[in-house]
């Protein structure tokens, strides 16, 4: 599915995109009511000393974000050598103000620098940000992690409030929200407005020995993540991310710095449990529930091949009552995919299990699979356990696990404990062709209809590989995580779906002055229409299903009832309550004006 992505200026992508999405933009606001907004070099653009007093207000701390491979091919050619030589280092790309970590979408956008950022590192600076861009009409952008696959954190014509810089955590072991002396204390932890997951993780579980609900991906960013609901490796145990927010201050449209809790602004509180990022304010902390680390946590890796159509559709139907029998509870998470290649591919975690229950557990579907001589499996099947402390440790990932596991930042100046998981790495700067989702209800797990889902399965694999991420539907959950859920803004078909389907596919990086060819952009719309055809397949058992608002189509249709349901006239009402002229406007988000309530 890789195709080599080089240059958006060289293949006249952008300039060609350029006008549409300019005329997309002022469409939507149109239809929207937002007020018109001014870009550079229109009557009304703000001037050098507009741009001067607001470097004042925020500390010297704003500047005009300048991609590293500008350079390529100039005499400052040793920035862009430095910069293609951490292309595929996630931390690297957060680094860069200018960078996202999608490089773009096939025909709907592309990562451009802003026209000018302002590198927050307090509330104060986000208010003289937020207060500038809606006194001169200027398009403001957010950027923590930089993950959007919406493309929501980038535009040539915007404002960036850039977060990365307030990354602070600190432990508490006895958290009150504000305004909520009736509750009872109970541990937390506090994160700035861009800490990434691994900041969290590394001081929650590493050294403290406790559990944060948060992304897999280490280097997403803690607030995008709860703005969209999030899910982790293990939210079949623990539910949404978003679900064990405590707390969070945002700054609003208006300006003002609001504390939001379930006592105070309640209704802007819930909004950002999964209502969209960028679409409510600028969240500066959050401080999120921590709770009791297991002992264990571990992982089941193999493959298989089915060496004709029979034992494809043999292996997708034991594969699903499998899972349905032994998986299908708390202790699972990840995913399983079925490859256009008659490929099944297990990547999954558990926690709770050693690896001799774990073994135990999957021996009859490993006896199915060698009693049959047209399947064969393709590497010997890994399961494992570790302490749970240890899951996100560089320092013993490094010792006592299997090589591989994890690729460090590697920069001179980077914390040991900045690593990923090398599974992710494919998409740091990934150029998107297609991504869709759809949550698969658990009762397509009952004997009687899995016939149907198997055959889905089937037919929407001959055409793309399909993913089922099982820790992004709850079903199977705790009841208190499935209620703890109900009460955020993501879309309630998540509470009875028991997995995520994602069918995607992407090109290596395409960032604006990249070197090196143009991309065979009429394979890659080939790619997207296959993608799009496979989930359509899929859909014949599942119609109407919901999407992830974070991994989903750039033109889903019908979004605001595929990402929120019956949540989305209410968010409609809370943004026009705390955003009435649409200072914070993103693709897809509540209030952009396009099939909404």
């Amino acid at each position: 599915m890789a195709l080599s992505r080089r240059t958006l200026l060289r293949w006249g992508w952008g300039a060609s995109l350029a006008p549409w999405a300019a005329g997309v933009g002022r469409a939507l606001e149109a239809t929207s009511g937002i007020h018109t907004r001014v870009r550079p070099g229109e009557p009304g653009w703000p001037g050098e000393r507009d741009w001067r007093a607001l470097s004042r207000a925020v500390g010297g701390r704003l500047f005009v974000p300048e991609s590293p491979f500008a350079h390529c091919g100039t005499a400052a050619q040793s920035r862009c050598t430095q910069a293609l030589a951490q292309l595929k280092n996630p931390f690297f790309i957060g680094d860069e103000p200018a960078l996202t970590q999608t490089s773009g979408y096939l025909d709907a956008w592309q990562s451009v620098p802003s026209a000018y950022a302002v590198a927050a590192q307090s509330a104060q600076d986000v208010q003289a940000a937020v207060r500038f861009a809606a006194r001169h009409r200027v398009r403001l952008v957010v950027k923590g992690g930089g993950h959007s696959y919406q493309g929501t954190s980038c535009g040539a014509d915007s404002l960036l409030v850039w977060t990365r810089p307030m990354h602070a955590v600190s432990l508490q072991e006895a958290f009150v929200p504000q305004g909520c002396a009736h509750l009872a204390p109970q541990p937390a932890v506090s994160v700035g407005g861009g800490t990434m997951w691994i900041d969290a993780y590394h001081a929650v579980t590493t050294d403290a020995g406790r559990y944060v609900q948060g992304g897999g991906c280490t280097t997403v960013g803690v607030a995008g993540l709860i703005q969209s609901g999030g899910f982790g490796s293990f939210s079949k145990r623990y539910g949404l991310a978003a679900a064990g927010l405590l707390e969070a201050q945002v700054v609003t449209a208006d300006g003002a710095v609001r504390i939001c809790n379930e006592c105070t602004h309640p209704d802007l509180f819930w909004a950002l449990k999964g209502g969209g990022g960028g679409t409510f304010g600028v969240l500066t902390r959050l401080t999120l529930r921590t709770r009791e680390l297991p002992e264990l946590f571990g992982a089941v890796a193999l493959q298989i091949r089915a060496a004709n159509d029979e034992a494809w559709r043999a292996l997708i139907a034991q594969t699903l009552a499998f899972y349905q029998r032994s998986l299908f509870n708390p202790h699972w998470g990840e995913q399983i995919r079925f490859h256009h290649d008659r490929r099944l591919e297990v990547s999954m975690v558990f926690q709770g299990l050693s690896a001799a229950q774990a073994q135990a557990l999957w021996a009859p579907f490993l006896a199915f699979v060698k009693a049959r001589k047209d399947l064969t499996l393709l590497q010997e099947p890994l399961i494992l356990a570790l302490p749970a402390r240890h899951f996100w440790d560089a320092d013993f990932m490094h010792k006592f696990a299997p090589p591989g596991v994890f690729v460090a930042d590697g920069r001179p100046d980077a914390p040991p404990f900045h690593v990923l998981w090398a599974g992710d790495q494919d998409q740091v700067g990934q150029f998107l062709h297609g991504y869709q989702s759809a949550w698969l209800p658990a009762a397509l797990l009952q004997e009687e209809r899995r016939a149907s889902l198997a055959q889905a399965l089937f037919e929407a694999s001959r055409i793309w590989t399909v993913s089922l991420h099982f820790n992004k539907g709850l079903a199977g959950a705790p009841p208190e995580e499935i209620t703890a859920a109900r009460h955020t803004a993501t879309n309630p078909r998540v509470l009875d779906a028991f997995a995520l389907a994602i069918i995607a596919g992407a090109g290596e990086p395409a960032y604006t002055g990249l070197p090196g060819a143009g991309p065979d952009l009429g394979k890659a719309r080939r790619d997207a229409a296959d993608i799009a055809r496979s989930m359509e397949a899929l859909l014949l058992v599942a119609p109407g299903a919901g999407a992830y608002v974070s991994e989903s189509d750039y033109f889903q249709r019908d979004f605001a009832r595929a990402f929120w349901g019956s949540n989305a006239p209410q968010l409609a009402r809370i943004k026009r309550k705390y955003d009435p002229r649409g200072v914070f406007h993103v693709h897809h988000g509540v209030g952009s004006g396009e099939s909404e309530p």
